[in-house]
Formats: structure tokens, sequence, C-alpha cells
């Protein structure tokens, strides 16, 4: 039986799982690579670092599987995204470290670009926002602030690319450059419409066409490698989020998945045509074919999901472990009006309020630590059913449904207190390794053995469905007290003008 093979480059580790063509997991290796933060507000990886991890982590879990390079139906790739590196065509080599996209050094470079109906035009053509978090303005900057990078692209010599881009042109050894079109609308320069790197983007922000990649289908003959020992077809990339969508079998219009995970990413299909949203949600490319196909998406983006339990353990050590802020939850039956806003890094969709802060609010000298752990997963299910209310708004589409993955999604807790707010079923699989599957998913399809994307759902299985089991009432005032907080953390780091 043919094998597949998914490279899944997150933003602290390279992994490399087998499956085989029922979705089961054959084998895993993983390992984890430097986080470097020259500069508070800085991140960086080193490229060839991930490049040198990733291929041994797809060579250590064939031999660790014994699966031979001939067997493999086709390499998946799927990426942290928005994630800039620069390389000089001649010698492959990185002009410097790769800008993360947690990185906010641009956030003033950007106010550069806003205004005279700019914001506008870029949410038009990209559906996205002029934001840091997005490839263009880390770009910009390596351009003009790594000396003679600015001339090198101008002249050709300069190549820029997500993550997915600089593996493959590694796993080609140099032949291929290219990006998918999951990857390309992450940018900031892509039309998502016309489906083309867009010349009013690329003058906007001074990007000289002569580094840009080409954009390639996310199921398709990519290319090859011979980095495994034999020749094999890199035949799927896709970003992490859109390739978790699709490890979802959320191939129709209407249907969502949230990722929980250091962040929580929450994705809805609106089918073939760009959603522009009314309520600073993000439109997205979510998976094209080599047939021409392609199928949007909208996107919310919540900065603090597991990270927030993890603050609980390492900033206030309430808990020793992740796992143990269940126990301590779910030893109150509520949060006893404790209400905490995990805004540590400012607040995402629908808010996008750079300035807010995290806060804890509606403490008495009878609130625990179970309060306020408790308090800490309603505030994570309360910022993703924000963003679940905001795309029903948008789409027009009641949700029915929400599929779940990541670490976090393995609290039953967490779970039901999502679907009390919702209102909605929450499903989770029994296979959460989502995001590779959905990149060896695309590969399946280019290779053939998976006839297309609808056939998904015959390798998707429920684990749990969870309920919710309170009424409208209490709903609404779990709501009404969570706005109340969240106005209380909105703009609070923000410069008081009159001082």
């Amino acid at each position: 039986m043919a094998r597949l093979l998914a490279l899944d480059e997150g933003t602290t580790s390279c992994r490399a799982i087998v499956f085989d063509l029922d979705g089961q997991r054959l084998g895993v290796a993983q390992q984890e690579f430097e986080q470097i933060f020259p500069q508070p507000g800085w991140v960086e990886h080193d490229a060839t670092e991930i490049y040198e991890k990733q291929s041994r982590m797809a060579q250590q879990v064939l031999a660790e599987t014994g699966v031979n390079p001939e067997e493999l139906a086709g390499i998946g790739i799927t990426n942290q995204r928005e994630t800039v590196v620069v390389w000089d065509r001649r010698t492959g080599q990185p002009i410097g470290n790769a800008i993360v996209w947690q990185d906010r050094r641009t956030a003033e470079l950007m106010d550069r670009w806003r205004g005279g109906g700019n914001d506008e035009m870029v949410h038009e053509k990209t559906g996205l926002l002029l934001d840091p978090y997005f490839c263009a303005s880390k770009l910009s900057w390596l351009l003009d602030n790594v000396e003679g990078a600015r001339s090198a692209a101008d002249a050709g010599h300069l190549a820029f690319g997500t993550i997915d881009c600089w593996l493959l042109w590694n796993l080609t050894s140099g032949a291929v450059h290219a990006t998918d079109e999951s990857n390309a609308s992450r940018t900031l320069l892509y039309n998502i419409r016309s489906r083309e790197w867009d010349q009013d983007l690329l003058r906007l922000f001074n990007i000289p066409e002569a580094v840009l990649p080409e954009v390639v289908p996310c199921s398709g003959e990519l290319g090859s490698t011979t980095i495994l020992g034999g020749n094999v077809a890199v035949r799927g990339m896709i970003g992490d989020q859109q390739s978790a969508l699709f490890g979802q079998a959320c191939v129709k219009p209407g249907m969502a998945k949230s990722t929980f995970g250091t962040g929580c990413f929450l994705l809805l299909n609106t089918g073939d045509q760009p959603m522009v949203s009314n309520n600073n949600l993000l439109a997205t490319i979510a998976w094209s074919t080599s047939s021409g196909e392609c199928t949007y998406a909208l996107e919310g983006s919540v900065f603090m999901g597991g990270a927030t339990i993890q603050w609980l353990r390492d900033g206030l050590g309430i808990i020793k472990s992740a796992a143990e802020v269940n126990e301590l939850a779910a030893s109150v039956p509520d949060s006893g009006g404790v209400v905490l806003v995990p805004a540590f890094a400012g607040l995402g969709a629908p808010y996008w309020d750079a300035w807010a802060r995290g806060s804890i609010s509606g403490l008495t000298r009878g609130s625990t630590s179970a309060h306020i752990a408790r308090a800490a997963l309603e505030g994570i299910a309360c910022t993703v059913t924000d963003v679940l209310n905001a795309m029903e708004q948008d789409a027009g589409i009641p949700l029915k449904e929400l599929r779940v993955d990541g670490g976090a999604a393995a609290s039953d807790l967490l779970m039901q207190i999502q679907t009390d707010l919702l209102n909605v079923e929450v499903l989770r699989p029994t296979m959460l390794e989502t995001t590779a599957f959905g990149a060896v998913g695309m590969a399946a399809m280019a290779a053939g053995v998976l006839p297309g994307p609808d056939d998904m759902a015959d390798h998707w299985t429920l684990d749990r469905r969870f309920k919710s089991k309170i009424d409208d009432t209490h709903r609404r005032d779990l709501l009404r007290q969570w706005k109340r907080g969240v106005e209380r953390a909105r703009g609070w780091a923000e410069e008081d003008e009159t001082e």
C-alpha cells in the first residue's frame, strides 16, 4: 500500500509524519528549533536550521517506520504562515534570519501605508488588513535594512518566500521557486480575486517583482526531491490553518473548524467566492487544485489560546502542568463572577486592538485560583465565540457545528464551555493531526489516490460530540459579562494624549 509523507513545519518545531491511504498515522519524528528574540517585539528563526531539521525528521521517520521512498505516493508540505525568508539565488543562503509572523517590528512602518484609500484597496484585493502580521512590511523591512539587499533584489539576485517556498526550493536543490495559493494569499501582495501578484500592491510596498516566487496550486505536481534516497514527488503544499480546515473535511460552504493551539485559528469555508468581511475578519484562499478550482474561507485569529493556560502555569504558578487546569477549573461550578480577558498580546479578530492588554475583573475576597482557572478557560471560549458570531454575520450562514483540533481541544471541560457559549455542537475527531493530514490530502489528490475534496469526509471519524447544557438566559449573562471585561481591557496600553 502506498504511503504519504507530511512535512509539518510549525512555529516551534519541525515534524515529519507518515500516513497510510486510510489516514492512519504510522510514525512521527519531531525536533524543536531555536526561537530568536533580538529585541522586544522581534521574533526570528534561522531558516537554514529549519530546513536541516525538517529534512532530518523526514529521513528519520522513514527509517523508524521502515517505509521506502518508492512507497511514497507524494509529499505534502504544511507550514507556519506569514514568516518571511529572503535568500540569494546564487548561493542559496538567506541574507538574514527569517522574520516570524509574530514579529511586530514593522508596526510603525505599517502606518506609512495607512490612509489615502490604501486600507480599502488592500482589503478589497487581498481580503486582509494593513497589519505587521502579514508578509509585505517584513519583506520591505529586510530589503531596506540589510546592506545591499535592495540593489541585489532589483538586479534579480534575491528570492523571497514563506517557509513552504523555502522548503520546496531546498528540497528541489534550487530548481523550483514557488509558493502555493494559500500561502500567497497571506502576503498582502496577492490579489485573491484575479489570483495573481498585484502590481498596485507591489508599488505600494515597494517590492520588486523579481523577488517573487511562482504561484502554484495547493495540489499538483510541484517538484521532486532526492533527499530521501529516491526520487519522490512533492504534490501538496498548503498553509497550516487552511490545511487543518481541509484535514477536518470542512469541504462544504458553511463548515468551520477551530484549532486550539498556542492561539486559536478559526476558518469558515465560504465556497468558490471570496467574502470580504464587514466584521474585521480575513478573507483568504483555503486551497486550490491543478484543475483550477479554488475554495475560499473567512478566518479569525485569537492570539492567546493554549498560551493562556501556559501563563497560568509559568506566570501565575497556580498549576504545575497544562493538564492540571482542567481539574482545578472543574473544582468550582462557575467562575464566581471572575472574567479573564486573555489579551496579553492585544486582541485579534474581530477587535484588532493592538493596545488591549490582559485583564482579570470581578475579583472578590472569595475568589480563588480555581475561579481564575475557570475564567481562563471561559476567556478562551469567549474569544472564539466572538469570532464565530462575526463569521455568521458576514456569511449569512448559521453555524451548525464546529470541528475542533489542536492540543487544547483535548480538554473536555474547555470543549463543553465552548459548546455552551456557542449553542452549537462541537465535534472532536479521533485523529487530531488534522494539519498534517490536510497536507497529505492535497498530495493524495494530485497522486490520484484521493478522487477529490469531498472524499476527505471518508477519512474523518468522530471521537466525541459536545452539546450545550445551559439555557439561553445563562448564556446571555455569561457573554454580557464577557463584553464588559473586554471593554475594560481595550486600549489599555495606548498612550494618554493628555499627559
